[in-house]
């Protein structure tokens, strides 16, 4: 079996793949520029996924299965995979750390004014007379309770606040006082003082933060985004903050990356920008490929995987 890398995988994983299935021809590139004609004899791809186009797919006769190692799905060729029955697992669920402490450390950030704080720290102020506000007691709606989601839940819960998550199906789960389904988005967001997205890029989920996703939430609260930028209507985000629908918006991820200079939420006062870093973490590779080698295990053994296969019909 032939597996081929278009990832930069760290030299280390790469000898420690080698080692424990010497049975495989492992080939690893750095990009898929270097991977493209090794791709067309290759069973098993291992990806970044934004890296491949339809006509990588097309062109790889011999491909059984693709480990996308990120969680992200909405730029992989999903008519051409579907077409040859590829199969698709991802990294899923790693990100649920690194993304969990990011959500809590902007709403700390914003809760315990730490921005007024700092200003007046250079400035060598001393002002006691800054508005702060605790996260104990409050309201933190998760929308898109995955594992990240579930992660986000529980230090919530440790914090003292009453968890709420928003989900396709409703499934109660022990993380979160309530679990709504998407039907009862409104009432979810009504609810809410942190509203926090973690949803996919979807058909589904396009734009689903918009005018009356706003004008549901309550005027005091913050909204975050750390899922998908394609997500949030950011003309509706704009308009609900200038009318005072929201009073802060946190966003890790945009419709267009990198975010342009002249975006008007890099001026916005009560917008918080970060570069798309909520995820990033030094252990992102060892998690990603202990993944690709549990179901590299399994399916050598019966040709089924352990952990996230992708639904190529849900995009996810």
């Amino acid at each position: 079996m032939k597996i081929v890398s278009s990832a930069k995988i760290r030299k280390d994983l790469q000898e420690q793949l080698v080692q424990e299935f010497p049975q495989m021809n492992f080939e690893f590139y750095k990009s898929m520029e270097e991977a493209e004609a090794s791709l067309k004899t290759a069973d098993v791809l291992i990806t970044l996924g934004e890296d491949v186009t339809p006509e990588h797919i097309n062109s790889a006769e011999h491909l059984q299965w693709m480990m996308v190692i990120s969680a992200g799905m909405d730029k992989l060729p999903f008519e051409e995979l579907k077409a040859k029955n590829i199969q698709v697992t991802n990294a899923r669920g790693i990100h649920k750390s690194p993304m969990a402490e990011y959500t809590f450390a902007m709403i700390l950030d914003y809760a315990r004014q730490r921005n007024v704080i700092r200003g007046q720290e250079q400035a060598k102020l001393w002002n006691r007379r800054v508005t702060m506000t605790e996260i104990n007691q409050q309201t933190l709606g998760v929308l898109g309770a995955g594992a990240i989601g579930e992660e986000i839940g529980r230090i919530g819960s440790a914090f003292g606040m009453e968890t709420l998550a928003c989900t396709r199906s409703g499934k109660p789960s022990d993380n979160f006082t309530a679990t709504y389904t998407s039907e009862e988005l409104h009432s979810f967001l009504n609810r809410c003082d942190y509203v926090v997205s973690v949803l996919p890029a979807t058909d589904v989920t396009y734009h689903m933060a918009g005018e009356a996703f706003f004008k549901a939430m309550k005027a005091e609260a913050v909204f975050m985004n750390i899922g998908r930028g394609q997500t949030v209507n950011e003309n509706a985000l704009l308009d609900a903050l200038d009318k005072k629908e929201i009073t802060h918006a946190i966003l890790d991820v945009f419709e267009e990356e990198p975010l342009p200079g002249s975006h008007p939420f890099w001026e916005h006062s009560s917008v918080t920008v970060t570069p798309h870093i909520s995820g990033i973490s030094p252990q992102y590779q060892d998690r990603a490929i202990a993944l690709f080698v549990e179901n590299l295990h399994m399916y050598l053994a019966d040709g089924r995987f352990a952990v996230n296969e992708v639904n190529l019909d849900r995009g996810y």
